[in-house]
């Protein structure tokens, strides 16, 4: 869990409630926060004991660097399934053991990703223009990829730790917020291609997505996204 000025945003009471229904493991990556939110995180490791980890950095190095650290952490502690999801919980916990159901079903699978399509039923609410820059933007990446994605950026995505999985995250990524596409070109070249990988990844549709107020990337950054997308193809999928 990527955490920066989360004080007054973090759900506290949801993540006790799944603490106490689970036995899943949280690491929060405290990413050099100006307010309070390393204390709120402590106050929560300390009601929860090993099952929640705290990591902090003094400086604040970025989403991507935040998500990279924590991922790490979890694979170098020997777990079987690692991922990571949005502090703000604008997915829902309880889709974690949805997407775990997913990999029992379906035992070739090394990654499950949540799309946030909008169907009847379900109760996916995002911004209007958010919603169609990130349909353009996905559209763009599925080109460049050669991968049939949908939704490259939802921040709920889970991992079996396996040797196509654990090195994805050993060095630094070359794009501070777009590093989920550069994770799938990573793994595409570690798979050999694109169509390999597709046949490893699942794309599960949410039931609830909430556009939770006070996300860090703003409109600016989505007209930085295609400049970080040539870097990504220049970096991995060129000889691809």
């Amino acid at each position: 869990m990527p955490c920066y000025n989360e004080a007054l945003r973090l759900p506290v009471a949801s993540f006790r409630k799944f603490l106490g229904e689970s036995q899943v493991r949280f690491v929060f990556v405290d990413d050099g926060s100006k307010d309070a939110t390393i204390q709120v995180l402590a106050n929560l490791r300390d009601e929860a004991g090993d099952r929640v980890v705290v990591l902090r950095s003094e400086a604040n190095q970025g989403k991507a660097e935040a998500v990279r650290r924590g991922m790490s952490y979890a694979i170098e502690h020997a777990a079987g399934y690692a991922g990571y999801w949005d502090a703000d919980l604008a997915t829902p916990l309880q889709a974690i053991p949805e997407f775990m159901a997913v990999f029992a079903e379906r035992p070739e699978l090394d990654m499950v990703f949540g799309a946030r399509v909008k169907l009847l039923g379900r109760k996916v609410h995002r911004r209007v223009l958010r919603h169609y820059l990130g349909r353009v933007f996905a559209t763009a990446v599925s080109v460049m990829l050669r991968l049939p994605i949908y939704d490259t950026q939802c921040g709920a995505k889970i991992f079996r730790v396996c040797p196509e999985t654990s090195g994805l995250f050993a060095e630094p990524f070359i794009t501070r917020w777009f590093f989920d596409v550069e994770l799938l070109a990573r793994y595409i070249r570690r798979m050999g291609s694109s169509e390999l990988a597709a046949q490893r990844i699942y794309e599960y549709p949410l039931h609830a997505w909430e556009d939770v107020a006070g996300s860090k990337l703003g409109f600016a950054d989505f007209a930085l996204a295609f400049a970080d997308i040539v870097r990504i193809y220049w970096k991995y999928m060129r000889a691809a």
